[in-house]
């Protein structure tokens, strides 16, 4: 029996997929953190369960598998983590590939893949151009672990008179027990706890503070996207938990296009085409 298996893991979490010849899922999984970045040991741990939740007792020897990781571009994950896995055979890709391949399809088009992390790709013709993507540390720009410190960060120097105060800024404070508590959560925080704080500017839209940001957040979008826009003619589309947002916040700036799928039904498209 020929089965196929795509999993999508990042910052907040991974899931996978096991199908059969004919396209029937056989089972599903989930698991935790997989970013092979900055966690590479709980990266392979949480590949391992969520993939061993969606074999559900098939032979691995059977699977071709295609996994979509954040990460992957700058860890070397393509070289190091196919051996560590038990399939049949395997090929892991930065999840920009997956993003686009489950987005697009087949079609020419730009993907901003806004999560806890970010990348920007374009899909033309068959070639596949990335922009960003570089973590957490150095770039993601406009994810939700790059908005949730950037609004931290204004929120202690709002405080100090130093940015806009508001009602979030303060409710802020108070919901994290003073700017102290904000300092020592922000020193253990994962991408996901950041990601969360990002959450709370979404909800706050109007506030003033809240707006400022996103305002910002949008043009440092923009500029990642108008990068690969070759003539400001190819739609975008736009994915991951923030992707909403951010369509709204940019519509009519290009053509926009819902995606034909997620990440992970890229990583399962991918690995049904094959590879050799």
């Amino acid at each position: 029996m020929r089965l196929f298996l795509g999993l999508d893991g990042g910052g907040t979490g991974c899931r996978a997929v096991l199908t059969d010849a004919d396209g029937t899922v056989l089972g599903r999984g989930e698991g935790g953190p997989a970013n092979v970045m900055s966690d590479p040991e709980g990266a392979v741990a949480a590949l391992r369960a969520c993939a061993g939740a969606a074999l559900g007792g098939h032979d691995a020897a059977q699977v071709t598998a295609v996994l979509g990781l954040a990460g992957a571009n700058t860890s070397n994950a393509a070289v190091w983590l196919p051996p560590l896995l038990p399939f049949g055979r395997v090929r892991v890709v930065q999840d920009a590939q997956t993003a686009a391949a489950g987005a697009l399809g087949a079609d020419d088009g730009i993907v901003a893949a806004m999560g806890t992390g970010s990348v920007f790709i374009r899909q033309s013709r068959g070639e596949v151009v990335t922009v960003g993507g570089w973590g957490p540390v150095l770039g993601d720009e406009g994810s939700g672990n790059w908005l949730g410190r950037r609004f931290l960060a204004h929120v202690l120097r709002a405080s100090d008179g130093l940015a806009t105060e508001s009602p979030l800024t303060r409710a802020t404070i108070t919901r994290h027990g003073g700017r102290n508590r904000i300092v020592a959560f922000a020193r253990s925080a994962s991408g996901a706890d950041f990601a969360a704080e990002a959450r709370h500017i979404q909800s706050h839209g109007n506030d003033p503070a809240a707006q400022e940001l996103l305002d910002d957040a949008a043009r440092v979008v923009a500029q990642s996207i108008a990068v690969l826009q070759p003539d400001a003619s190819l739609p975008v589309t736009f994915t991951g938990g923030l992707g909403p947002l951010y369509a709204g916040l940019l519509v009519g700036r290009w053509p926009q296009r819902a995606p034909l799928g997620s990440p992970l039904d890229g990583a399962l498209r991918l690995a049904r085409i094959g590879f050799d």
